[in-house]
């Protein structure tokens, strides 16, 4: 091909001015022609396949990632929906155990009121008990110095009628 470009060559040996057409111009659209068809199979090809994967990729990667977060949102969702329930199942939990705990301590303080009503009765009792053996006691005492004094009297009394 080198053979046929120079000969084109010197057979137009001929002085032309700055746009002469002879047999160089059809040469140097033949040459253009032949590069743009070694770029094209040996550089614009690949290089266009590469960025149509490239971009087959980022297209493919872009969706997965909305994909993902897509499901991450719903996910999210899902997780508050349980959340806000756990924390109602938690607040109705804590609100009977506080219920709970002030029927016990309500149940407590009855119990402890009803223990101590029933010691005061039993304390009132053996003081009454104690109160009447007193009395008894002392109404035994008054009884024996009654007769004591009575027989004093009498005995004086009847010591002076003898």
């Amino acid at each position: 091909m080198t053979y046929w470009i120079t000969l084109l060559a010197v057979e137009t040996g001929k002085q032309g001015g700055l746009f002469d057409l002879d047999a160089t111009l059809p040469l140097v659209a033949i040459q253009f022609l032949i590069l743009v068809l070694i770029l094209n199979a040996t550089f614009y090809k690949p290089l266009g396949t590469a960025i149509d994967q490239r971009n087959d990729y980022v297209r493919k990667n872009q969706l997965d990632a909305q994909e993902r977060l897509a499901k991450a949102e719903q996910m999210a969702k899902q997780y508050e929906q349980e959340l806000a329930a756990a924390r109602k199942r938690s607040q109705t939990i804590v609100a009977e155990a506080q219920a709970d705990a002030q029927k016990i301590a309500a149940e407590k303080m009855a119990e402890a009121q009803r223990e101590a009503q029933a010691q005061r009765e039993q304390a009132s009792q053996e003081i009454e008990q104690q109160k009447q053996a007193a009395m008894a006691s002392l109404q035994q005492q008054v009884d024996a110095l009654s007769r004591q004094i009575l027989e004093k009297l009498l005995g004086a009394e009847s010591m002076a009628q003898r």
